[in-house]
């Protein structure tokens, strides 16, 4: 990645669209909240709706004009959907071709032969950590959810079981490793050295994934026991039917090594990618502006979807036809995704707009606390009112950034990871990772807040824990 400083970003920054002070912006804050969640538990409204309702009543309240307002909120959903939006619908497809084919069967019986039932977690963390090195959390979850959702069905286990470590080991490594796009402006902006932060960042990911992941999924799962949804396992006549068995008399599967190199492939052009950044950092070279295409998510998943039309449809004996209907089919269940998940951005862009982000700076500049722990706090707090990791990360960086002339290489590495650590505190309903997950594992508002909401928590919480052991060893 190329070197992007706080500076840069923050000048791309446009003013707030009201001027109100700080205790009318909390109560701004705290009153679209309330309402969206008060709509969705009480009234039973549906989410898309109650996060657009929610982002005009924290407009109103904060005292922004009505059309800035929606204008914010509509960027917001736009800016969403062009970019996760677009990542989900690939992923279905993907994940469609994959299941109708019998690829997700192959993993899936590979897995659980291989896998005890009581290994079966660590086992969802370890592929999930892997996976999730390179990518963005949303690409990786939608990557998994085929094999997560077939795990549990035909291992007859409770989603959570399953679910959690997976999402925990997307998750850390989201938040903490480089290259994803958050830990490296941090490490840019306080000038920490990228060898010794990836080091550090694998010490703290492994007991933080293990604690949020496998030994957490044993709590989640007895809080929150449901079956792997119905509408996301929907398959047209195909090979399979999630059991296993051919469901229309082909008994043709694509074998396991193409299977999973063809899910492999997206998150290997996105390494690539990485691993090119990282090593010519030149915006101008030809070589990384060529990776920077080939790399980059929405690119890496179409390949992976055209690829598998050949490498998962044609050894099942898909005709042409049989292909176009599977991908039609793959983006009906998803609509309902795509729309709460761009909501869930407008929400969160509302709140960025409205001017809490920099209320959080201000007021955290005259905390006395150590550098490690500020760094947390703030960026935990910004990550609350946000909703967002990546802009917790970029703020808190900028805030903190003077403090690393301080400290030591090592400890400016721990300051990353307590910065990272902080991004991911309490995912809750101004976070489109909350709507995503919701639906993918088709729980309700409070079923979500018990698992994954404290799973990132956990993560948090975890992982500000080992930053400040390892300060006090290192």
């Amino acid at each position: 990645m190329t070197h992007l400083s706080v500076e840069m970003l923050a000048a791309d920054v446009a003013p707030p669209i009201t001027s109100a002070g700080h205790a009318q912006l909390g109560i701004a804050v705290l009153a679209g909240i309330a309402v969206i969640v008060l709509l969705i538990t009480k009234f039973k409204l549906h989410a898309f709706l109650s996060l657009i309702i929610g982002s005009l009543v924290l407009g109103a309240v904060a005292g922004a004009p009505l059309d800035k307002a929606i204008a914010s909120f509509s960027a917001g959903l736009g800016d969403t959907v062009a970019g996760t939006g677009v990542l989900i619908a690939l992923g279905a497809i993907l994940g469609k071709l994959l299941a109708d084919s019998g690829g997700a069967d192959v993993i899936v019986d590979t897995i659980l032969a291989r896998a005890s039932r009581r290994s079966m977690p660590w086992a969802m963390v370890l592929i999930a950590c892997v996976v999730g090195l390179p990518i963005f959390f949303e690409v990786g979850i939608v990557l998994l959810i085929p094999v997560v959702l077939l795990v549990a069905k035909r291992g007859n286990f409770s989603l959570m079981r399953i679910g959690i470590p997976a999402l925990a080991g997307l998750s850390v490594m989201h938040g903490m490793i480089p290259p994803h796009p958050g830990p490296l402006v941090a490490i840019d902006a306080v000038g920490a050295n990228l060898g010794i932060t990836l080091a550090l960042g694998v010490v703290v990911a492994i007991p933080t994934a293990i604690i949020a992941g496998p030994v957490f999924s044993r709590y989640a799962a007895r809080w929150v026991d449901i079956p792997a949804p119905e509408k996301m396992l929907q398959r047209s006549d195909g090979p399979g039917d999630g059991s296993g068995r051919p469901s229309d008399g082909l008994t043709r599967r694509p074998g396991f090594g193409v299977t999973v190199a063809t899910v492999l492939l997206p998150v290997v052009m996105m390494l690539a990618k990485a691993l090119v950044d990282i090593v010519v950092d030149d915006p101008k070279d030809s070589v990384q502006r060529v990776f920077d295409v080939v790399g980059s998510p929405m690119i890496a998943l179409l390949a992976g979807v055209i690829v598998a039309m050949f490498t998962l449809g044609r050894p099942a004996g898909f005709t042409k036809g049989k292909i176009a209907s599977t991908v039609e089919k793959s983006l009906g269940p998803i609509a309902g995704v795509v729309l709460i998940v761009g909501a869930g951005g407008g929400f969160k862009q509302t709140l960025v707009d409205s001017g809490v982000g920099q209320m959080i700076l201000e007021i955290s500049k005259d905390w006395n606390i150590s550098a490690l722990l500020l760094a947390w706090l703030i960026a935990v707090a910004i990550r609350l009112a946000t909703g967002s990791a990546t802009v917790a990360t970029i703020s808190a960086a900028g805030l903190v950034a003077p403090l690393a002339a301080d400290l030591s290489t090592t400890h400016v590495a721990l300051l990353v990871l307590a910065i990272g650590t902080g991004s991911v505190f309490f995912s809750h309903v101004n976070d489109a990772g909350f709507w995503l997950v919701k639906e993918y594992f088709g729980m309700s508002v409070g079923q979500t807040f018990k698992t994954w909401s404290i799973m990132e928590t956990l993560i948090s919480v975890v992982g500000i824990g080992c930053v400040l052991l390892l300060s006090l060893v290192l």
